[in-house]
């Protein structure tokens, strides 16, 4: 979410992504082996994941909370954390300096702490500290950005940027896919990260599929000074516009400012990534702005709960699986008046 440069995003098949929704992680716990557990590879009816084990040290480290999302997900991962009696959470000071960020992760190793999640300012940057912390027998936990090996982290949370694009695709085409003569227009972020370049196509992909297409695109920087001019730019160029997708809500925030100024309110909008004032002017109905696709800022929360499974070799209750899955990609789902009550409580504030 923030503007620094992202591992590329190795895509799964869309229909395996989603082993945990947005905010909610399968509770409970499979014993260790199928003997325990009565056989059956270790699931059970009744488990008891959330009941206290061994106390674990888990450190976390992420970048500056400089974004709204960014800030959301420290808030959780410290919530998260909280709501477990055998944790002790040591969270460093967000960073966007990659070899602040390195120190930190090496004053974990030497402090041997139990686990690491660790979402990187720089995933490739990051890889060779996160190996030495396997090598040293400790498990790491990667969220959002992906390291450059695979045996930098025991498991990895994702969040789903071509999936946002296809979900708001998708909502645009159910709105309007009975006009084939529709304008939509398209908000992105920063164009130079990989994240940008899946949503956007993605969001393409689903237009296609209902015989639309983008007709007017412009590129802002994930701040509100940047949404507000990149959007004032687009209202400019396009005389009429039925829809807009715009990649994220914290830049939203300005992009909503120039429509007002611009005095346009003949489109409908679709945000992105989830903030809570988003959702409330999704509840007030009283601007453009009708729908926004969740990027979970919970994917630390996420983490800490992995992290705290891994520590005491437990596994989750819903798969027959005896072990914590290596990868894990959230859902993106569509927040609208009709559900925003589901979402709005585990929300960022922009």
């Amino acid at each position: 979410m923030s503007a620094t440069r992202q591992r590329p995003f190795r895509r799964l098949p869309y229909a395996t992504v989603a082993l945990l929704s947005a905010g909610v992680l399968v509770a409970g716990c499979t014993s260790n082996t199928p003997e325990e557990s009565g056989g059956g590879g270790g699931n059970q009816a009744a488990s008891d994941n959330d009941e206290a084990g061994d106390t674990v040290t888990i450190g976390f480290s992420a970048p500056a909370a400089d974004h709204g999302w960014m800030a959301g997900i420290t808030e959780a991962a410290r919530a998260e954390a909280e709501n477990y009696e055998d944790v002790e959470l040591v969270v460093a000071e967000g960073t966007n300096d990659v070899s602040t960020q390195i120190s930190q992760v090496e004053t974990f190793i030497n402090d041997g702490v139990d686990a690491i999640v660790l979402l990187p300012f720089d995933g490739a940057a990051l890889t060779p500290v996160a190996l030495q912390a396997m090598e040293a027998g400790i498990p790491v936990i990667n969220v959002d950005r992906e390291f450059d090996s695979p045996f930098a982290a025991r498991a990895t949370v994702l969040g789903d940027n071509y999936g946002m694009g296809v979900s708001a695709g998708t909502y645009i085409c159910e709105q309007l896919g009975d006009n084939p003569d529709a304008v939509v227009a398209e908000i992105a972020g920063i164009d130079s990260l990989p994240l940008t370049q899946d949503r956007s196509q993605g969001f393409a992909d689903a237009l296609a599929d209902c015989g639309l297409n983008v007709d007017n695109r412009v590129a802002a920087d994930f701040t509100v000074e940047g949404g507000e001019e990149a959007a004032a730019n687009l209202l400019q160029a396009a005389p009429q516009i039925d829809a807009i997708w715009n990649h994220d809500d914290d830049q939203g925030v300005g992009v909503l400012a120039a429509i007002q100024n611009a005095g346009r309110d003949e489109f409908f909008m679709v945000g992105g990534a989830g903030s809570a004032n988003a959702m409330r002017a999704i509840q007030e109905g009283n601007s453009v702005l009708q729908a926004t696709v969740i990027y979970p800022h919970t994917q630390a929360a996420d983490g800490i709960k992995l992290a705290r499974l891994v520590a005491q070799d437990k596994a989750l209750s819903d798969l027959t699986e005896v072990e914590v899955p290596r990868q894990i990609v959230l859902n993106a789902p569509v927040v609208t008046a009709d559900n925003v009550d589901q979402y709005i409580d585990n929300a960022f504030e922009s």
